[in-house]
């Protein structure tokens, strides 16, 4: 390290929706801060978010919407960062935002007023940020402290605040090094899985639901006790859409999943009451009023041709109830981390201070953001988890 080299207080390695907090919080506790991003701007994962409008946080978001190890550990930081402290700094930027469903909070005009806002709010606190810089290693220091590598450049801080997300689009630069720093630092890592994912079908499966691309539903999904109501998608490959991303962090290889693919309505009673009213009618009509064609054919193409609804027996309009109420999905995989939203797993809460973000055995080592065993549900939850564990670690660092 040469004489001429910059020192700081904190270094922060990543420039996204945690970084980018920690930053903020930490300058403006009167620390020296420098902010370490290898792409060349800020918030790249934030510019494509919320299809490019930035659903950045969910008006319903509490720990019981959140995935981990240690379903408590997002408390605190909860508590002392709600997301209406996040939606009160973005008024105050004057950023306009809608409500699209479900607590979903989304920018009026882009991501980049979440970018700009955050940019400006590190001016303000006085952050240093180098883009196209990223951080190679870190290093205790013998008189304390940590020594940060950057290419050619050995910086000193005090405190690294570690945010650089998890496993998730590596062709947005995503990878593991906060999870081989953490390794490193004899910090424990959750075993991981690309979560908000597409499922994919082989075989049978594929097969079995051909024809169907581009044709999407309103279902409820349920894996055991999980159950999420959203639009199912087709795609070539499986299926995708909002509660197939949902359900996909909860599931393993080999898991059933059930659709119902009218979940308002009862519809072997529905059956019977049409059957009354019209013995002459068909059942596939009676379905495709209610469903796209193409879906109703496949779901019933299993019970053969199917007679009027006046012959058709208690057994078979049950039978034609579970053929669309309970429609077994059997994935092979799913997308992988090319195309989820987040990694479900990271650094292991049990070796985190909940309270600071702060490693137990490694004083002034923070993990932040998607780094950590924390993993929120489809909606915004990942980014006010990004904002809350930023913004403790920023108040600490």
């Amino acid at each position: 390290m040469t004489t001429d080299e910059p020192s700081f207080d904190v270094v922060v390695i990543g420039a996204g929706a945690a970084g980018l907090m920690a930053a903020i919080e930490a300058g403006g506790r009167g620390r020296s801060v420098l902010v370490l991003e290898k792409a060349e701007k800020i918030g790249k994962k934030i510019l494509i978010s919320g299809g490019g409008r930035c659903n950045f946080t969910n008006l319903f978001a509490a720990p019981d919407r959140y995935l981990s190890k240690n379903p408590h550990f997002c408390k605190s930081a909860f508590r002392q960062y709600t997301q209406q402290d996040f939606i009160d700094l973005v008024k105050r930027h004057d950023v306009g935002f809608h409500e699209k469903k479900l607590g979903q909070l989304f920018c009026d005009e882009g991501a980049a007023q979440i970018t700009q806002m955050l940019g400006k709010e590190c001016e303000l606190a006085g952050v240093t940020i180098w883009c196209g810089s990223g951080a190679d290693d870190v290093n205790n220091m013998p008189e304390g402290g940590f020594l940060v590598r950057s290419g050619s450049q050995h910086i000193p801080c005090q405190t690294v605040v570690v945010a650089t997300g998890g496993l998730s689009i590596p062709k947005m630069g995503a990878n593991d090094f906060a999870h081989r720093l953490a390794n490193r630092f004899a910090l424990d890592v959750t075993d991981m899985k690309p979560g908000l994912v597409p499922f994919t079908f082989e075989g049978s499966e594929l097969k079995k639901f051909d024809g169907l691309s581009g044709v999407s539903a309103d279902v409820t999904a349920r894996l055991g006790k999980t159950v999420f109501r959203e639009n199912v998608l087709f795609t070539h490959r499986g299926v995708s859409g909002p509660a197939i991303l949902q359900i996909s962090s909860f599931w393993e290889g080999g898991d059933v999943v059930l659709l119902d693919f009218l979940p308002d309505e009862p519809l072997f009673e529905d059956l019977k009451e049409e059957r009354s009213r019209n013995p002459k009618g068909k059942i596939r009509k009676y379905l495709s009023d209610r469903l796209a064609a193409r879906l109703a054919e496949k779901l019933l193409a299993p019970l053969g041709e199917l007679p009027e609804l006046g012959n058709c027996s208690d057994k078979l309009l049950r039978k034609v109830a579970e053929s669309v109420k309970q429609v077994e999905i059997r994935p092979s995989g799913t997308e992988g981390y090319k195309k989820a939203e987040v990694t479900v797993g990271g650094v292991s809460t049990a070796c985190l201070n909940s309270k600071t973000m702060e490693a137990k055995s490694v004083p002034g080592l923070y993990f932040v953001g998607e780094a950590v065993d924390v993993t929120g549900f489809l909606g915004g939850y990942n980014f006010q988890w990004a904002w809350s564990s930023g913004y403790v670690a920023g108040q600490h660092a």
